[in-house]
């Protein structure tokens, strides 16, 4: 490793290319500076942005490690699935043809969703929405910051409370891949798939075991172990699921900047630490 003071990483970032505020060269300036061994650019459906993170830890990393990552939105019947995949090669053909196939279909939604708004009373233009958004992926954090800004709703949560997310009116769905084609596609780039957040799938810790034993045998090689939102005591439920799997311990802060100002880069609420041991293993199952 780096042999700096300080051994964390943070695996699970996003930049103005898809949901966050920082561009890849300001996140890798904020990795530096909060003293970060390694770095994973993971942006939603989208790995445009991967080319100048790479070129920032380059120039400017001061000996940080950049992983080129992606965050693939699944179809799932309940909650939601988020496929990450690590040392991707952002330049692979399939897995292009197949994230400009999902942007595709976030932007009907999005399209849907202004309608949506629109005939609940809610008066927003699709300009004001896309001010908020980077360089490429608008999202529902977007409509959720248009919102507040009007004074419809008093915070984001507020906004995908009343609003934007699944089972609200304004909530409409969109395409997404089966999961075990976002793990082959991230396979097929020379990636390592892994799990993201599984809480947010609202399975019971059997059915999860269920869920787990399918995706490993179609190529699912990692579980996010470290997270932001975890308790403690999900955190030990994950660590002994990916034990018992023989799946990759992976973690990361899901740092979006200010759109979610409470999770800071590394550290998530303050107490995430994610060893930097874990790289090497993940680049190991490349």
């Amino acid at each position: 490793m780096s042999g700096k003071i300080g051994t964390v990483i943070d695996l699970h970032v996003h930049s103005t290319f898809s949901d966050g505020s920082l561009t890849p060269e300001e996140l890798v300036q904020l990795a530096v500076k909060t003293g970060l061994t390694a770095l994973a650019l993971t942006d939603h459906d989208c790995t445009s942005g991967v080319g100048r993170f790479m070129a920032a830890v380059e120039t400017d990393g001061n000996g940080l490690i950049g992983i080129p990552g992606v965050e693939i939105s699944a179809d799932v019947d309940r909650g939601t699935m988020h496929i990450l995949g690590y040392f991707v090669d952002p330049g692979n053909e399939e897995l292009e043809n197949v994230l400009v196939q999902i942007r595709d279909g976030r932007r009907l939604r999005n399209e849907k969703i202004l309608v949506r708004l629109n005939e609940l009373g809610l008066d927003l233009n699709w300009d004001e929405v896309a001010a908020f958004a980077g360089e490429d992926v608008v999202g529902r954090p977007h409509f959720a910051q248009a919102l507040e800004a009007r004074g419809y709703v008093k915070s984001k949560t507020q906004a995908f409370d009343r609003y934007l997310a699944k089972g609200k009116p304004g909530y409409v769905d969109r395409f997404r891949l089966q999961a075990s084609d976002c793990i082959s596609v991230i396979s097929g780039a020379g990636g390592v798939a892994v799990l993201a957040h599984p809480f947010t799938l609202d399975l019971a810790v059997p059915a999860l075991r269920d869920l787990l034993e399918e995706l490993k045998g179609v190529g699912l090689k990692g579980l996010e172990t470290y997270y932001s939102e975890y308790s403690p005591q999900q955190k030990e439920e994950y660590r002994k699921l990916a034990a018992d799997f023989g799946l990759l311990e992976v973690g990361g802060s899901d740092f979006h900047g200010a759109v979610n100002p409470g999770i800071r880069l590394g550290s998530g609420f303050g107490s995430l630490s994610v060893p930097d041991e874990l790289v090497e293993r993940l680049r190991g199952a490349c």
